[in-house]
């Protein structure tokens, strides 16, 4: 793909003054029009060691409102980055609705850097290819508009600038060491860059290889792309119903269609006697597994969901209650505000995710997009079928990066769900456990049975299986959960 970029062209100074005022006070337009339409934007820039990225970064946002972008230098993960997946820190940085987020070098990283100077093995940046293509797509997907750049200059043309940049009294700083490690490998790198562009180059997603030899050509073609792309995204924005048209209600139940749900054998008990005696031994191999996953810096999510009153709290505090605070972290999940509320909906999760050799216990978690959010109407029907593979991939980018996942559903019937309400109604100690939403929510039964079985379908994958779990007697349901955690997490650890 380089092969056939002219890096001879130049934009003369008259065409050059007479075109770029203008791009810039577009632009100032455009920056205002998405942030109207709630378009969150991407801005990559990679490219060769002084083939300009800070220039045009430093032109783009001299004419843009401050407030409404932020600017984010990529350089090698730090200790707190590496323990975890390592597009962790990218989603981290995301812009919320209407914001811009301008990466000086990206996740792409993984696939040049780390890939020419072998920081990682081959199978790991060959993984990467397709972890970032479904990144950007579901950002795309969601709305995010992803314009990437990639700033071209020859080998000679780089080292003449280092050169010159080392011979200034005020910026010879700038050219390190690395830098000419890295320019005596240019050809590695042009390998490496080319594949990058070959395999990321995608329809939601497309590379602009812009060549970087004459300044002024580099600003105008880097400015008129962005407003190109901007402009397009608008026009696609404003084409769209409005959201309040495209939600529809609740979907249908298929009432008296039988489902996986009902497959399940809920008259599993244990006795008082046996359940101590299997709580103690599998609580006790858990300690010493939370230790084992320290050391060989092993994440584990233990993923909660089921119905109201399953007794997913209770499952919870057994499985914790032998673990050493330091370890693990429990995470309840509720409805989305303020910034979760602005970004995707995945967005929250990844922030949450555990550093290497911790344990993360979520009550509830991300696919309450394709069940309250589904079945309440808070997201389309488009979004909610979209919603089952964008996280089976987020779950394979989790068990590719070697994190352990247990989801759990907790699966009760109807009869012992209303004997718990009532029960909870007649504990002034446990009263506040329910709620007029719970009640509600029961009467919705069907719809969100047809919603569960849906997600374990599509979402029960060889990676990150579902464990439904017969919980109509709580013991057996605590020592269930306790006994697959310690099962997988013994298989995570070899």
């Amino acid at each position: 793909m380089l092969d056939t970029v002219d890096l001879h062209r130049k934009l003369d100074r008259a065409r050059y003054e007479r075109v770029y005022p203008e791009l810039r006070d577009r632009l100032s337009g455009l920056q205002r029009a998405v942030f109207e339409e709630k378009i969150p934007v991407l801005l990559v820039f990679e490219g060769w060691d002084a083939s300009g990225k800070g220039d045009t970064i430093e032109k783009l946002v001299g004419r843009i409102d401050p407030r409404g972008y932020e600017v984010h230098l990529t350089r090698a993960p730090t200790e707190e980055e590496r323990l975890r997946p390592f597009l962790w820190r990218f989603w981290n940085r995301l812009p919320e609705r209407g914001g811009i987020a301008i990466f000086d070098r990206s996740w792409y990283r993984r696939v040049l850097a780390e890939r020419v100077e072998k920081a990682v093995p081959r199978r790991v940046w060959e993984s990467a290819y397709e972890e970032i293509n479904q990144f950007e797509r579901v950002l795309s997907e969601a709305g995010t508009l992803i314009v990437k750049f990639f700033l071209h200059i020859s080998k000679p043309e780089q080292r003449h600038r280092f050169e010159k940049i080392e011979r200034s009294k005020y910026e010879s700083w700038r050219v390190t060491r690395q830098d000419w490690k890295a320019h005596a490998r240019y050809a590695q790198y042009r390998v490496a860059a080319d594949e990058m562009l070959e395999r990321t180059s995608t329809a939601w997603a497309p590379w602009t290889v812009v060549p970087s030899t004459d300044k002024r050509l580099r600003r105008v073609q880097v400015f008129e792309t962005l407003a190109g792309a901007m402009e397009k995204a608008l026009e696609a924005s404003r084409a769209s119903p409005p959201a309040e048209v495209r939600k529809k209600g609740p979907p249908r139940s298929h009432k008296g269609d039988r489902t996986i749900l009902d497959t399940v054998d809920l008259s599993r008990k244990l006795s008082p006697a046996r359940y101590e005696k299997e709580l103690a031994r599998w609580q006790g191999r858990l300690r010493e597994l939370e230790f084992a996953c320290y050391a060989a810096r092993l994440p584990v999510i233990a993923a909660f969901e089921g119905w109201d009153a399953a007794g997913k709290g209770g499952a919870i505090r057994r499985l914790v209650g032998p673990l050493d605070p330091r370890g693990y972290t429990v995470i309840p999940i509720a409805a989305p505000k303020g910034d979760e509320a602005t970004h995707h909906y995945l967005w929250r999760f990844w922030k949450r995710l555990p550093k290497a050799g911790h344990i993360a216990v979520f009550d509830r978690t991300w696919y309450g997009r394709v069940l309250v959010e589904r079945v309440e109407g808070f997201c389309s029907e488009a979004e909610w079928r979209r919603a089952y593979h964008e996280i089976n991939e987020f779950e394979r980018s989790l068990t590719n990066g070697g994190t352990v996942l247990v989801k759990y559903w907790l699966q009760i019937s109807p009869e012992v769900q209303l004997q718990r309400f009532q029960a909870r109604e007649k504990d002034p100690a446990r009263r506040y456990k329910i709620t007029d939403e719970d009640w509600r929510n029961r009467e919705k039964w069907d719809l969100y049975r047809d919603a569960v079985s849906d997600m374990i379908t599509q979402t029960s994958t060889t990676y990150a299986p579902w464990t439904i779990v017969e919980a109509d007697d709580k013991s057996w349901a605590r020592v269930r959960c306790l006994r697959t955690l310690v099962e997988a997490i013994e298989q995570g650890l070899g």
